[in-house]
């Protein structure tokens, strides 16, 4: 019996899949374990296997095109077996088969009962007697600039379909000969410009286009205020070179905010929160996540328990997820479950910004480059490496209170780090 494959949740936040590639083609025999599709979420990339073994006989949608989680992506079965029967239970079928052969109706089924798909694809256009042409091929035609009546269509009664606009190259047109003027003809007046304007337009990638939304609804929804903190680093720095003389892997700084983090919110539970709507939800554990920028926008992978781990532990750990993050291996396992987020921008040379609170956090940390800076230390002018934090706090959650002594904490730890060993 013919199976539906669907789009699979792949985060919490997935609404909806888009096909990035399809790795398979109708008539195509498939095992459980093939890689069919890669579908591209909110988050990153990802690789979808049917877990059933047989012939691919239909795909939903085209690459590029979105999938509703839990939608059919595809159907596989026997060799020429119906499946119009769950396209009916789901709706009608109202995608788009990846095939120019649609299934003949048998001579008892009525042609307006065709299976619904297949019409959408490639049914003749009666409104049109002119051009014989599916509405997929006018589509198609239309969004290439295609001249459809210079087409030959290769369908039922010379009909033309999707392949033959896929296929079609335009011929070059034989210029006509032209009679010799009477009389000379002045020389036409051509503009020469510089430069000129345009633009480029970018498809907004489903990346993106969930950040977008989930971030305009963090901002406008949840009352943020923010705490700003200078911390000394001299002694964070000193520390750094002495723990990676011995630690198997480097420890970056990034490494100990994201330690002092979570050993902070320890003493501070009420930060290591979320806002539900009707209650407060104060995490018992931590999960420490990194916001990383990548083509398509920002992943955000978690170090999970941050505080029970020790500073060469998350170096390992944090390494290996921004990698996988930036390679789109990472998976939904690793970017989410965050109680607490943390973005540095100060590889980049920014000395110091605020960040949009990434839900279901009621705090993110914004921090800035480390830099030699001038001060004054009883009455004498010295050099200190400092470093700027900003707190993104939620009010319905964090009050300024409870955020500034969780700042006091983490600038104990981040100036003296010897006591987030004891």
């Amino acid at each position: 019996m013919a199976e539906a494959i669907r789009m699979p949740l792949l985060s919490d936040t997935m609404k909806e899949g888009v096909i990035a590639e399809w790795h398979k083609k109708v008539g195509d025999t498939v095992k459980s374990d093939d890689i069919i599709a890669e579908v591209e979420t909110d988050k990153a990339t990802m690789e979808v296997m049917p877990y059933v073994d047989g012939t691919l006989l239909y795909i939903g949608v085209e690459k590029g095109k979105g999938v509703p989680v839990n939608g059919i992506m595809a159907i596989i079965g026997k060799p020429g077996e119906d499946y119009q029967s769950i396209l009916t239970a789901e709706g009608g079928g109202s995608a788009v088969v990846a095939s120019d052969t649609a299934p003949a109706a048998s001579a008892s089924q009525p042609a307006e009962s065709a299976p619904a798909a297949e019409v959408v694809a490639d049914a003749p256009d009666s409104s049109d007697e002119r051009i014989k042409a599916s509405p997929l091929a006018k589509k198609l035609a239309e969004e290439k600039g295609v001249n459809i009546a210079a087409v030959k269509g290769s369908g039922d009664n010379g009909r033309i379909i999707k392949r033959d606009i896929d296929s079609f190259t335009p011929a070059v047109a034989a210029a006509a000969p032209q009679p010799a003027p009477s009389k000379p003809v002045a020389a036409p007046v051509v503009a020469v410009y510089t430069g000129e304007e345009g633009h480029t337009d970018t498809p907004v990638s489903q990346m993106r286009r969930i950040i977008a939304q989930r971030l305009a609804e963090s901002k406008f929804s949840a009352p943020h205020f923010y705490l700003r903190m200078t911390i000394t680093m001299d002694n964070a720095m000193e520390a750094r070179k002495a723990i990676n003389l011995v630690s198997p892997e480097k420890v970056s700084f990034n490494d100990l905010i994201i330690k002092a983090c979570a050993m902070a919110l320890r003493k501070h539970p009420a930060v290591n929160s979320s806002w539900m709507g009707d209650f407060i939800r104060q995490n018992h554990h931590i999960h420490i996540g990194t916001a990383v920028a990548v083509d398509e926008g920002l992943i955000v992978p978690v170090v999970k328990f941050a505080d029970q781990k020790t500073l060469s532990q998350i170096a390992v750990e944090a390494g290996t997820l921004i990698d996988k993050a930036r390679t789109k291996k990472i998976q939904p396992q690793e970017f989410t479950g965050n109680t607490f987020t943390i973005s540095n921008l100060g590889m980049m040379d920014i000395d110091e910004f605020t960040a949009i609170i990434n839900p279901p956090d009621s705090c993110i940390l914004a921090v800035g480059k480390i830099a030699a800076t001038p001060v004054v230390e009883n009455g004498q002018v010295v050099v200190r490496n400092l470093l700027k934090l900003t707190l993104s706090c939620d009010h319905r959650v964090v009050d300024g209170a409870v955020g500034s002594r969780f700042l006091q904490t983490l600038k104990t730890y981040l100036e003296n780090p010897v006591t987030m060993l004891v």
